[in-house]
């Protein structure tokens, strides 16, 4: 193919791109009515780390060692072996500390879902959880550069190593969820701050939340939303925003802090999900498979070009010679 038959196949590719039909843009997935999640306040957490034990006990998970102490678990982030974690989060300006709990949000709109090429993972229709199948999980780890809150972790030391990442206890030989039991970090949470129940109903009880005022007493649910255990407490401060309500095209996982999320270190997301940025942009581009025509087109006719530049100097040097 010389350049002027290269040109004319790529202008007519365009031509044809430009008057088909264009791809539709894809918008935010929306939530199932019967969508499950948590709502973590951090103005309740006191930092004990029980449901980080709870987590690591249900899924038979190592301790963390700190130089290989075994006094107790000593994990500083999420990795293969801690599918949550609190982390505590210092105010340089007022001097307390304010904790938060980082696990899988069950992002409504999922992009470790959208790019997995075997479907190892999965977002539940009814209940919204994001599952995980290992047995066809091949070990690309796509999913853990899709994930804007760095969520999966990857089993490297392993020899057939595997994603891990929270799935409110919901996993093959667990299922808490499909059994009527609670995940276990909101099981033995004691002061409320972490419940788990349908995202609509949470949603309303983060909203009650945020129209209090510092000071006043309520009562607050303890394990899940509709629970019989209740704890009364004073009112902290909150910062008037629901993180996860809009985050991304909204996550199963709400939160409730009293300072900023992003001195949490959660990140600043706008509203539209990256699934439907990517998918949109995707689909446009390999509509009618025009783009990797196009590209197979331009590398076959570098490649010919090449190999006349190479016979072009094969035969100078026989005529030189």
């Amino acid at each position: 193919m010389d350049r002027r038959s290269f040109l004319k196949m790529a202008g007519s590719g365009a031509v044809i791109a430009a008057s088909g039909i264009p791809a539709a843009a894809r918008g935010n997935l929306e939530v199932s009515d019967e969508a499950v999640g948590m709502l973590f306040d951090a103005t309740r957490c006191i930092g004990c780390r029980a449901c980080v034990a709870s987590c690591k006990e249900i899924h038979g998970k190592p301790a963390e060692l700190l130089d290989g102490e075994p006094m107790w678990d000593a994990a500083e982030d999420l990795s293969a072996d801690t599918l949550n974690i609190i982390k505590a989060y210092k105010n340089e300006v007022e001097g307390h500390v304010s904790f938060i709990k980082r696990n899988c949000m069950h992002c409504v709109d999922p992009g470790c879902v959208s790019v997995c090429p075997t479907k190892a993972l999965t977002k539940d229709p009814v209940t919204g959880i994001v599952e995980y199948d290992k047995d066809v999980c091949i070990g690309c780890r796509t999913c853990m550069a899709s994930c804007p809150y760095n969520i999966p972790k990857y089993s490297y030391d392993e020899t057939f190593g595997e994603i891990n990442k929270c799935t409110f206890c919901n996993s093959k030989g667990i299922e808490r969820i499909s059994k009527g039991m609670l995940p276990g970090c909101s099981e033995v949470c004691p002061t409320g701050a972490n419940i788990f129940g349908k995202r609509s109903d949470l949603l309303e009880e983060a909203r009650r939340r945020l129209e209090l005022n510092e000071g006043d007493r309520y009562v607050y649910k303890l394990n899940a939303i509709d629970s019989r255990y209740q704890q009364e407490g004073t009112v902290g401060k909150y910062q008037q925003h629901i993180y996860g309500e809009h985050e991304a095209g909204g996550t199963q996982v709400l939160m409730l802090a009293g300072v900023p999320f992003e001195n949490l270190g959660m990140p600043n997301l706008p509203e539209r999900s990256y699934a439907s940025i990517s998918e949109t942009v995707q689909h446009s581009i390999y509509k009618s498979a025009i783009a990797p025509t196009a590209l197979l087109g331009g590398m076959l006719w570098l490649a010919r070009r090449n190999e006349k530049r190479i016979r072009d100097e094969e035969d100078q040097d026989g005529g030189d010679s």
